[in-house]
């Protein structure tokens, strides 16, 4: 009996099951020459036809200082005197901070006076050696007490140079980080100093771009800061090595940077043109689904007995280079085609579409398109 008990209910639920098939999957009115059950999808669609095309090799870099620190006193001491503003464009020399001095002057004052006395001892015992009125010892512990005392003193002198804080080269001064009467441990920044023209980009490239670049060549620069600017830069040297781990060489351009526009530690995007324009044929990064297991567009067929809709059939490509918002295509498409341009992410193979080319965006591309 209870295997007659279980029969009935599981009879029931593959009947049920049957049923919501059915259903999800009847013939709808209407739907003819393979048109799906759901209402046409809305996507924009794209032309395919060829551009001239300019290859380029892109990297990204930083900008870097031709001579850059952050200045520091080498002793410690209160800031008794600041002689420079934030920002400022100074020459290579200027004084920048000065320290307390305290007794300083008055040391240097003593050994000065030491050195004139020895200086004029030395000169009396000449006489007296030479007249053979001294012994050689004499005139010997003369010379090894003057110079001891002119040693004194030249450090002495040093020491309080040290407590004068200059700009070491030509160059555009940093936000102030001291204040007067100010404690300053030995080694604590007073602010950076950065010489900015020329000023240099650094950037790598992969080991096989290496003998695209060489030494007075240019490269095109752009940075975020200044969207509407392009930069040339010159190429004046190329690192010694290739880095094992990356396999990247590292590059150093140098261009003019007059108005200070450029800063360093700026994240630049570097380009280098590669030999002449050339035809291509290019879509929208947006128009081609990338995969691991490939690439692939929806190109697009008219039904001749419903004009205004498409079906939309999915296409393995191949892709190329890619800039701006735009992909070389190299395999899988021909001119004259048409492919879904956005909103192909909700297609499946066979789908019927309708266009609306109000969805379509503008693509920031530099190339032109060329006449067949």
């Amino acid at each position: 009996m209870k295997p007659a008990r279980l029969l009935l209910p599981m009879i029931v639920l593959v009947g049920l099951c049957a049923a919501i098939w059915w259903y999800l999957h009847r013939p709808q009115p209407g739907a003819t020459h393979g048109e799906a059950a759901e209402p046409p999808q809305v996507v924009s669609d794209y032309a395919v036809r060829p551009m001239r095309w300019q290859s380029t090799l892109k990297a990204f870099g930083q900008m870097r200082a031709v001579q850059g620190a952050d200045l520091s006193a080498q002793v410690s001491g209160i800031v008794d005197e600041i002689d420079f503003q934030s920002g400022q464009e100074v020459k290579a020399g200027t004084v920048l901070v000065r320290l307390r001095l305290y007794d300083d002057p008055a040391k240097l004052a003593q050994l000065n006076a030491e050195v004139a006395l020895w200086t004029a001892n030395f000169a009396r015992d000449q006489k007296q050696f030479e007249a053979q009125a001294v012994s050689r010892a004499t005139v010997d512990t003369d010379i090894a007490t003057l110079r001891s005392y002119q040693a004194q003193a030249a450090a002495q002198s040093q020491a309080m140079d040290e407590k004068t804080i200059r700009a070491p080269y030509a160059g555009k001064l940093g936000i102030r980080q001291v204040d007067l009467g100010q404690y300053l441990p030995a080694g604590t920044p007073i602010t950076s100093l950065q010489s900015l023209d020329p000023i240099y980009v650094d950037f790598n490239v992969a080991q096989q771009q290496i003998g695209e670049l060489h030494p007075g060549g240019t490269v095109e620069l752009h940075v975020n800061s200044w969207p509407d600017r392009r930069f040339t830069a010159e190429i004046i040297a190329l690192d010694s090595r290739i880095d094992p781990a990356s396999r990247m060489v590292s590059v150093r351009a140098s261009l003019a940077n007059a108005d200070h526009a450029l800063l360093p530690g700026m994240f630049a995007t570097v380009r280098l043109d590669r030999g002449g324009p050339h035809e291509v044929l290019a879509v929208p990064q947006g128009a081609v689904s990338f995969n691991p297991y490939g690439n692939f567009v929806y190109v697009l067929t008219p039904l001749a007995d419903h004009p205004g809709r498409f079906v939309a059939h999915s296409r393995v490509v191949t892709t190329g280079e890619a800039q701006d918002d735009m992909v070389v295509v190299t395999h899988g498409l021909k001119s004259g085609e048409t492919i879904v341009g956005t909103g192909q992410l909700k297609l499946r193979d066979g789908s019927i579409v309708e266009i609306n080319d109000t969805l379509r965006p503008a693509a920031p591309f530099s190339g032109e398109l060329t006449d067949e």
